[in-house]
């Protein structure tokens, strides 16, 4: 069927094609279906049907697709019904447990990369993973498409260093103490984060409560040259770019898939030209890793990725049975690694980041690394990189102006304990999900101050003090509380 374009300058977040309800009826789709536009080119889109928005010899292009085609309005174009495309194809083959070879991975990461899967196919495809997992070589070539498929980073310098926690742990927020520490004693650090999905918030949206995060590869290059390290948001890069696709479905799903973490946390590492890594694998019955010996199969496959692609790197394995440090969510986050960076803070994080720090600087074959880490944070040189670094990406001395600006939400409500005792466990989900309720991290003030770890506790003491903008969240907290008991007093 031949239908007249008309372009939409609006953002749909992958190609996205507009019929009118009697096109879509004559053709036998509906909406999320997906159909092949030809013309000089074949492109795929996902259908959406608005009556109002085009006529019934047109097709609406969302930006992706006009930025695609680049085609005029009013310009001819074929349509038809999508056939089961070759990415497809080897979906299916996944899940019926076969192997995928370099050529097939390339090919689908590709088509994911282009938006040319839907997001139900590429949950299959994580689900493909999940059921039938990868053998070595499958990961290896999974994370050579993931790596080919973005933008690269290199940098000038002998020790080009990355650190990474495969994450789960509230208020673990160590990165850019660690950055800061390591940058002081030489190391250069272009340190790429990710956003929160369904913790409380991820460094990129701590670091955004006082610094812009979303800069360009030129401007990152720029900033790492001029002060040996950067603390941005990785999905405004393009490195590895299939991986923030397949993550979005993977939240959504719930899904924990071993072979996508790998591939995901590697082919980063690689596009932003680190070659000494650091992998910090929490376990403990609120990490990811249950026990020690299950962080440690998986330190063994981390290990023999790095080996194959030539990378130093060294795991270690760490205490994650209850969040790190007192604050929860992206402002009291950010207070929390201020107060570490001045030789204040809480005492776990601190220990923490200069464990990190002195485990980096031994990768990177820095004598006496633990006495330098302790030496940078102590003599404040780790807390002036910062302040460097902080402004070099906001262009402009402004750092004590946008510390002035972490202000706390207007409500709050501080829970104490009803009897002494002893703080068995807190649960970092639990904690997770309750500042969710609370706000973050949209809401960059909301969040839970943790008065205490686990330990003892007397009658009338505060556990917790929650922060929101909003009563009835606050309200929503209590009652979260109350139903799933995120700390366990005996």
């Amino acid at each position: 069927m031949k239908l007249k374009i008309k372009n939409f300058n609006w953002l749909a977040g992958r190609p996205v094609a507009v019929l009118n309800d009697e096109t879509a009826k004559k053709m036998n789709v509906f909406v999320d279906d997906r159909i092949v536009i030809s013309n000089s080119k074949k492109v795929y889109a996902v259908v959406d049907i608005f009556p109002k928005l085009v006529k019934k010899n047109q097709i609406g292009l969302s930006h992706e697709l006009s930025k695609i085609l680049q085609l005029k309005n009013r310009s001819l174009v074929e349509v038809g019904t999508s056939e089961m495309s070759s990415a497809t194809l080897l979906i299916k083959k996944k899940l019926n447990g076969e192997r995928l070879n370099k050529e097939e991975l390339q090919h689908l990461i590709s088509e994911i990369v282009h938006n040319n899967l839907t997001e139900s196919e590429i949950a299959f495809f994580a689900a493909s993973e999940k059921l039938n997992g990868m053998n070595f070589e499958e990961i290896i070539n999974l994370i050579k498409a993931m790596a080919k498929t973005g933008a690269r980073l290199k940098f000038k310098g002998k020790y080009i260093a990355d650190k990474h926690c495969i994450g789960g742990i509230a208020g673990n927020r160590t990165t850019p103490i660690v950055v800061a520490i390591c940058a002081a004693a030489g190391l250069t650090m272009p340190k790429t984060s990710s956003r929160a999905i369904t913790s409380a918030s991820g460094t990129a949206d701590v670091i955004e409560t006082i610094s812009n995060v979303e800069l360009s590869i030129k401007q990152i290059t720029k900033i790492v040259n001029n002060t040996g390290a950067c603390i941005t948001w990785g999905g405004s890069l393009g490195l590895a770019p299939s991986d923030d696709k397949i993550i979005q479905v993977e939240r959504l799903l719930n899904l924990d898939v071993e072979p996508q973490l790998l591939a995901s946390i590697m082919s980063k590492k690689i596009s932003a030209g680190s070659k000494y890594i650091l992998i910090d694998i929490p376990y403990g019955k609120g990490a990811k890793k249950k026990n020690i010996i299950d962080a440690k199969k998986l330190g063994r496959k981390f290990k023999k990725i790095g080996k194959r692609f030539r990378l130093k790197l060294k795991i270690v394995y760490t205490d994650g049975s209850q969040p790190i440090g007192n604050g929860v969510g992206p402002v009291l986050e950010m207070l929390d690694i201020l107060k570490v960076l001045q030789n204040e803070g809480p005492q776990d994080l601190k220990e923490k980041s200069l464990y990190l720090s002195a485990e980096l600087l031994k990768l990177c074959r820095i004598k006496n690394a633990k006495k330098t880490a302790e030496e940078m944070l102590s003599s404040g040189k780790a807390y002036k990189k910062f302040k460097e670094i902080i402004n070099t990406q906001n262009g402009s001395k402004n750092f004590n102006e946008k510390i002035k600006l972490l202000t706390l939400a207007k409500h709050k409500k501080i829970i104490r304990a009803k009897r002494s005792g002893r703080i068995i466990a807190i649960s970092n989900k639990g904690i997770n999900s309750l500042c969710r309720v609370l706000g973050t991290p949209e809401t960059i003030s909301a969040g839970v101050y943790l008065h205490k770890h686990v330990g003892k506790i007397k009658k009338g003491e505060p556990i917790l003090t929650l922060y929101t903008e909003s009563r009835k969240k606050r309200r929503d907290a209590l009652k979260f509380i109350k139903e799933f008991k995120p700390i366990k007093i005996k």
